[in-house]
């Protein structure tokens, strides 16, 4: 009889302590570090809103019991936070404390309603300069208002006004405030620089306690009259009544505490998530955030805070962060630091009640500074949203906070219809040759400057005009085609191109990427030949593209798709007479006449089909080759075939016959050394069943090609990655079902929580093919980077990798952006969206 072996016991370590305790220990020390922050914090944020600075120890501990028991971040901590504290002050002057409450309680249902109705992914839509924008206007809000507490006096009701008052008050100074401050401020900002190993050792104490404590200790060593922190019996605490007040008041502060609540968590617990990959491997790393039960966790906790008298709560990334770095390896930790303020809201009083206010505020106004980060800063410069970015603050400073958001929201908008609005029309004059240059979307707003460069150009000239864009709607496309139709009656010629000079007209639409064109190339309207010029495709709205161009209106009906009209797989596919002049046109004179029968593609008298099968198919492919792309590419390809393949790059790819790879490169013979395979998949070196031929197309265009980069090109919509998610572990195991298990890494990724998402910049992805059809390009880049070759042309620097994303159905190609957003996401960027 054989019995399964019985796995090593994971009670025990090698060192005796089992892993269990030695977790236990961590998060035991991790919580006093947490503790020690958030203590005097908790108070000066209570001072900040004007609430009782019992509320703030409420707050802190039920945040750290409630959210860290049921929250989604395992080493997430919660508690009062800057985010809040400008709205609960103005809750406090507007309804009392006792409304607050209830609003706080009312806040966490919404929170719990938002939670199960699983929306908590969609905070991800907003622009990540809206929410900086409206944190660092909290952050200006909190520092005016606690600069006049640090100078002795009294904040005013608004930001405005305590600017406004900041003359008289510098003039009324106090001096034993303005001095505890100092020493607090002072302390703070050097404790993290003491040198050696003195340093090494005091900073084990947290900076913010180690600052208020010297503040008070030289407050009582000095005899200083300040005012302190005064807690008042615990039986005089007040608690929630019901809201009292204007009912729209009232929903209005409710979705303000949830909004600035809600954001703020998902944030913090996005940073936690960054911040534990950036410091533990993977096998150290709790499971990533659910941003769902984060949100459940963050409503529950506003309840009980709420009704126990307590402020707002929502998570804390100052003490997330200290959490993560004292090696806390559970929620334990942050329920711990719970349970450590309650013992210290009991036990405690008489010691709190030594510090000085002034202390505190110097505290808060430090923490309120903080939030304007530079970082983020930097972040919307480099996005082009400083305009986003500074219209929040300014109006979170001088309206609130739900005003602030819905101006930044204004803004972004406005700056997006801006984005896709602006056109610039140049016009150069080179050797006879009036080049017109729109680069951007060309929309009714650009129909005035278009039509006034166009018409300054001379009848008899030649005109070639460059589409740089990806839309053109009918106005545009009115005033382009009745100019042309113009200057072609005035003798004129002219040529349109798209973007990198690839031409529209039939003349060009073979010319290879990197060659110029032939002079005076173009279609003359409703003839074949080269001669005159190429007609703007008839339609309303056009998509205007870089490679291929449009058939002239001898193809009849037919006016997309010019290279590939012969295949006629994507254009009308109803079935014509067989006398119809386009189907005339299609079929060949040999067959037309009877004496080419074919069997692949059987007729009856009077109908033919359009969609032509077999030899007769790829013969009149052939045939469209030769008779137009032959001659324009013949030099090139004889150039080619004398100095041999120089491929700069390793393209690969699906095996898709939708994703055309020279047209969504624009590239030409030479150019790229392609792939393609089902699902475009790289097999791991070493992999169960694996396929050399991948393998040795990578060392040979390492290797022998020396290609500078190497691009994993996934698309919308892949057969392979449905076959992926469709799949059932009993089914028989056949040739395709073998080739997909090296897509099952890309499956395993996209479930698991230690790795980062992946997504489209701008939106959430479509469903889950699309999810996973995103997760396999960066999933195979992890295989590419395990193929020994390519490991060490990228460590000699000599080698770049590249994601890239094709939606079919809008022709729009991205790219993998270089590292993780704000939100933790492998993002793909569109390519040739701006102007």
């Amino acid at each position: 009889m054989t019995t399964a072996a019985t796995p090593p016991s994971t009670n025990q370590g090698p060192d005796g302590a089992g892993p269990r305790l030695k977790g236990l220990h961590a998060d035991l020390s991790a919580s006093v570090a947490v503790f020690l922050i958030a203590l005097p914090l908790s108070l000066g944020i209570a001072l900040a809103t004007g609430a009782p600075l019992q509320a703030g120890l409420v707050a802190a501990a039920v945040g750290g019991i409630v959210a860290g028991r049921l929250g989604g971040a395992p080493l997430q901590v919660s508690g009062p936070t800057a985010g809040l504290t400008v709205v609960t002050a103005g809750l406090i002057q507007h309804y009392g404390w006792r409304t607050t409450c209830a609003i706080t309680v009312l806040a966490g249902c919404c929170q719990l309603g938002l939670a199960f109705l699983r929306t908590a992914r969609s905070a991800l839509l907003v622009s990540p300069a809206i929410m900086h924008g409206m944190l660092a206007g909290i952050g200006v809000t909190i520092a005016l208002a606690q600069l006049h507490i640090v100078l002795g006096g009294t904040p005013q009701s608004s930001a405005v006004a305590n600017v406004i008052g900041l003359p008289a008050q510098l003039a009324d100074l106090h001096p034993a405030a303005l001095g505890v401050s100092a020493l607090t401020l002072c302390v703070l900002l050097l404790w993290p620089r003491i040198p050696g190993r003195v340093g090494r050792a005091l900073r084990k104490v947290p900076a913010a306690l180690a600052a208020v404590a010297a503040a008070t200790a030289g407050a009582a060593l000095a005899g200083l009259d300040l005012p302190r922190v005064d807690l008042p019996s615990w039986s005089s605490h007040a608690l929630p009544e019901l809201p009292q007040g204007p009912v729209l008041g009232i929903i209005a502060a409710v979705l303000t505490i949830t909004l600035v609540g809600s954001v703020e968590s998902l944030m913090s617990s996005v940073a936690t998530d960054k911040l534990i990959a950036s410091e533990r491997g993977t096998g150290d790393r709790p499971p990533r955030a659910d941003l769902d039960r984060e949100l459940r966790g963050q409503g529950a906790a506003n309840i009980v805070s709420g009704m126990l008298g307590g402020l707002p709560v929502a998570a804390v990334a100052v003490r997330s962060a200290a959490n993560v770095k004292s090696g806390a390896v559970s929620r334990k930790s942050a329920m711990l630091h719970g349970l450590w303020v309650v013992l210290a809201a009991g036990l405690l009083v008489p010691v709190l009640d030594l510090i000085p206010l002034a202390a505190l505020a110097a505290l808060v106004l430090a923490v309120g500074i903080q939030v304007v980060s530079i970082t983020h800063l930097r972040t919307v410069t480099r996005y082009r949203e400083v305009l986003v970015y500074a219209a929040t603050i300014v109006a979170v400073v001088l309206g609130g906070v739900l005003e602030g958001v819905a101006v930044g929201i204004a803004v972004a908008v406005a700056l997006a219809m801006h984005r896709l609005a602006r056109t610039r029309i140049t016009l150069e004059e080179a050797d006879g040759v009036h080049r017109v240059r729109a680069r951007g979307q060309l929309t009714f707003l650009a129909v005035p400057r278009l039509s006034r460069v166009l018409n300054s150009i001379p009848h008899e000239g030649h005109a070639v005009v460059e589409l740089d864009g990806s839309f053109i709607d009918h106005a545009a496309y009115e005033i382009l085609q009745d100019w042309q139709d113009t200057h072609l009656a005035h003798g004129g010629s002219v040529e349109l191109t798209g973007r990198g000079g690839a031409a529209i007209s039939r003349g060009n639409h073979a010319r290879p990427a990197g060659t110029a064109p032939r002079a005076g190339a173009g279609v003359r309207p409703g003839h074949g030949s080269p001669t005159g010029s190429g007609r703007v495709p008839a339609g309303g709205s056009t998509a205007i593209g870089g490679a291929g161009g449009h058939r002239g209106e001898g193809r009849g009906a037919h006016q997309c798709c010019r290279p590939w009209t012969p295949w006629q797989n994507h254009c009308d596919h109803r079935a014509l007479p067989a006398t119809h002049p386009a189907v005339a046109a299609r079929v060949p004179a040999g067959e037309a006449a009877g004496t080419i029968p074919s069997a692949a593609e059987p007729r009856d008298a009077g109908t033919a089909s359009p969609r032509r099968r077999g030899a007769g198919q790829l013969a009149n492919g052939i045939g469209a080759f030769q008779r137009d792309t032959a001659p324009h590419v013949r030099d090139e390809l004889a150039r080619l075939a004398r100095e041999g393949q120089r491929p700069s790059q390793l393209f690969l790819t699906c095996a898709d016959s939708r994703l055309v790879t020279s047209m969504i490169t624009a590239s030409g013979p030479g150019d790229l050394f392609t792939v393609r395979n089902v699902g475009n998949l790289v097999p791991p070196p070493g992999a169960e069943a694996t396929d050399d031929s991948v393998a040795a197309a990578i060392e040979y265009a390492v290797d022998v090609l020396k290609v500078d980069s190497i691009t994993v090109c996934g698309h919308s919509g892949c057969g392979a990655m449905q076959a992926l998610l469709n799949s059932h572990p009993g089914a028989p195991m056949t040739p395709l079902r073998r080739w997909l298990r090296h897509g099952l890494p890309s499956l395993e990724r996209m479930a698991s929580r230690h790795h980062a998402w992946a997504r489209i910049a701008g939106r959430l992805p479509a469903d889950a093919v699309e999810q996973l059809c995103l997760t396999n390009v960066v999933q195979q880049l992890d295989h590419l980077r395990a193929h020994e070759s390519v490991a060490r042309r990228l460590a000699d620097g000599s080698l770049e990798l590249h994601g890239m994303y094709f939606h079919v159905g809008e022709a729009q190609a991205y790219l993998l952006s270089e590292g993780e957003d704000f939100f933790d996401c492998r993002v793909f960027d569109s390519v040739g969206q701006n102007a």
